[in-house]
């Protein structure tokens, strides 16, 4: 049995309040870690439960929260403290009771997003590196966005994929792709945007008063374009969001190719996390960039 009351010490020594855990109920979903709801009689947390050799993940995880709070242009998950018991990693977070988008809170989303990705540094990449789903995701900081790209996000998985056996078409078409890539920024010069990095829909919410929330981000700063594409990707995210984003931070044209790019490296992630499934998607999606291309 994991112990709780070792984490539920770590949590009064982060807040300045004594907690002590009644009940933890473990809660469904989630593909990488274990997720608990520790509970008193007036108190609740979300707690991750994961390898205690991946706590550097739950690190990332924490800094990222902070980062993203930093901006104050959007509700985040408060994170309280991670950390690892034992043969256990951990990370605590405020609990929220979370709800769906409507019109007028998908609207305020896109308005808070496109402040969130107004906070901008002089490099692209981050401080720590961290994952992406449980892959590694490089964030070693560089001058020139192509580059960065080309390196640390389609090349490390195309190199990923070869391990785990995919090779032949996918790594032809991936390296002619990372070879002629720079034609796709010829007139555009992206800002090194804070990004949350993993923007699908399960990683957005409103919390009990309606408020747009963010969670489980993979943050770097990039060109805010990939967290917009990654929102395509799977659905879930309505006209309203994108109109009161546009009205904001209006979008380069070229995003219409690009965003291809951008979610190639996650369905090239999904590819190495996930299996076959995804490479039929990969190839098609590679086939497109290179009738962009020429």
């Amino acid at each position: 049995m994991f112990a709780w009351q070792a984490v539920s010490e770590q949590i009064s020594l982060a807040t300045g309040q004594a907690f002590s855990v009644v009940s933890a109920q473990q809660l469904a979903g989630g593909d990488i870690n274990k997720a608990f709801r520790l509970q008193t009689d007036d108190k609740n947390y979300f707690v991750k439960l994961n390898q205690a050799g991946l706590v550097a993940m739950f690190a990332a995880e924490f800094a990222g929260l902070q980062a993203l709070a930093d901006t104050q242009a959007i509700r985040v998950v408060t994170p309280v403290i991670y950390g690892a018991v034992g043969d256990h990693a951990f990370l605590v977070l405020e609990y929220m009771d979370l709800g769906r988008f409507n019109p007028a809170s998908a609207r305020l989303f896109g308005r808070q997003l496109a402040r969130v990705h107004q906070a901008v540094q002089p490099y692209f990449g981050w401080h720590l590196d961290n994952t992406i789903g449980s892959t590694p995701q490089l964030n070693s900081q560089c001058g020139d966005w192509p580059d960065f790209w080309r390196e640390r996000r389609l090349g490390f998985q195309l190199k990923l994929a070869a391990k785990n056996g995919y090779c032949g078409k996918l790594q032809t078409a991936g390296e002619r792709l990372c070879a002629d890539m720079d034609l796709l920024f010829d007139n555009y010069r992206p800002q090194a945007s804070l990004l949350h990095g993993d923007l699908w829909a399960g990683n957005a919410a409103v919390d009990g008063q309606g408020r747009p929330v963010i969670f489980d981000p993979a943050c770097y700063y990039g060109d805010r374009e990939a967290d917009l594409a990654m929102t395509e990707l799977f659905g879930g995210f309505s006209d309203d969001f994108y109109a009161a984003y546009q009205a904001v931070y209006p979008l380069d044209p070229g995003y219409r190719v690009r965003k291809t790019l951008y979610n190639l490296y996650h369905i090239l992630n999904h590819l190495n996390l996930f299996g076959s499934g995804y490479l039929r998607q990969a190839e098609a999606m590679l086939a497109t960039l290179r009738a962009e291309l020429g």
